[in-house]
């Protein structure tokens, strides 16, 4: 065995272009608007808080995220080669797995940040010290990657008889233990159980921590504190949001429905649409990056005007 190809959007041939240009607009997003925002809160003082720090964190995930799959189907849509190598396939599912984990860690990691700037605001700076959130950073991308290289193995050690086409527009750990000759029954309940751990669970503890978030918010007697404390946690639940939902249609669909070139496209909602649209949620929805941006963008122009007249002189 020493390559597979990758179906993808073959259904769509005729709209081929199109869907190049959509996902190289996509990429170029995501890239520079997560770049942006990592090179934003690094440079701009006011910004060096835990829930920035967790925001930079999920925005170079999201670049490993995007980096897995898209420029391989891009260039699928393009050369219509849609051939992939073994150990090709094998680091796609390594970096896919790895950046979507830690992408689920951060944002409970926000989450819980949230929970602790609203519901104990008179504890927050001595619970979410700079120890605290680099332990909690840590934590995501140790255990994502561990995850991630776990699974891959697993996955590296099956076998591949009767198909090498993958119905889908990159290589997952699900896609390959179906398309596996092998029997997969201890993996499928291993990733059961794995499912529960790296998935139910942050979910189940991001839901609970809006919870007392909401609950804390309504008994706010100022209407303006009241806004002022839900806008403080509207930007990372809309990002939440972008990104369990396209997840929770997939799964909670009805079989009887179940249409793989569905399933390809609502994939593609949480693999580029999301990483794409959470710079921009970030930055449309958030005072403090929008004043970090026009304080910023004066300064290097200053700086800008400064080296020519030394040049000149």
């Amino acid at each position: 065995m020493t390559d597979f190809y990758i179906l993808g959007f073959s259904n769509y041939k005729t709209k081929q272009i199109l869907l190049s240009v959509g996902i190289m607009i996509m990429y170029s997003l995501t890239i520079v608007g997560n770049l942006v925002i990592t090179m934003l809160i690094s440079l701009v003082h006011k910004l060096h808080t835990p829930m920035y720090f967790f925001l930079c964190n999920l925005a170079i995930s999201d670049v490993i995220y995007v980096s897995s799959t898209l420029p391989k189907l891009l260039s699928i849509t393009i050369t219509q080669d849609n051939m992939i190598s073994f150990a090709g396939c094998i680091s796609q599912l390594f970096f896919f797995t790895f950046s979507g984990v830690c992408d689920i860690f951060v944002l409970t990691s926000m989450a819980g940040d949230r929970y602790v700037a609203i519901c104990k605001p008179l504890r927050y700076t001595l619970i979410m010290n700079r120890r605290v959130s680099g332990t909690m950073s840590a934590l995501c991308w140790t255990v994502s990657a561990v995850n991630s290289l776990l699974l891959t193995l697993l996955t590296s050690g099956l076998d591949f008889c009767n198909s090498r086409e993958i119905n889908y527009f990159f290589c997952d750990v699900k896609t390959m233990t179906e398309l596996s000759s092998s029997d997969t029954t201890s993996r499928e309940i291993f990733m059961l159980i794995e499912d529960i751990i790296i998935g139910f669970v942050p979910f189940s503890l991001t839901v609970v921590s809006y919870v007392q978030i909401i609950s804390t918010i309504l008994k706010i007697r100022s209407s303006e504190t009241r806004l002022k404390a839900f806008s403080s946690c509207s930007s990372h639940l809309t990002a939440v949001i972008l990104f369990y939902a396209p997840v929770l249609i997939l799964y909670m669909k009805p079989e009887s429905e179940h249409s793989k070139e569905q399933d390809n496209l609502i994939s593609l909602l949480y693999v580029a649409v999301v990483p794409m649209l959470n710079p921009f949620v970030y930055s449309l929805r958030n005072k403090d990056v929008l004043h970090a941006v026009t304080k910023l963008i004066p300064r290097k122009m200053k700086r800008h005007k400064k080296c020519k007249q030394n040049v000149r002189t």
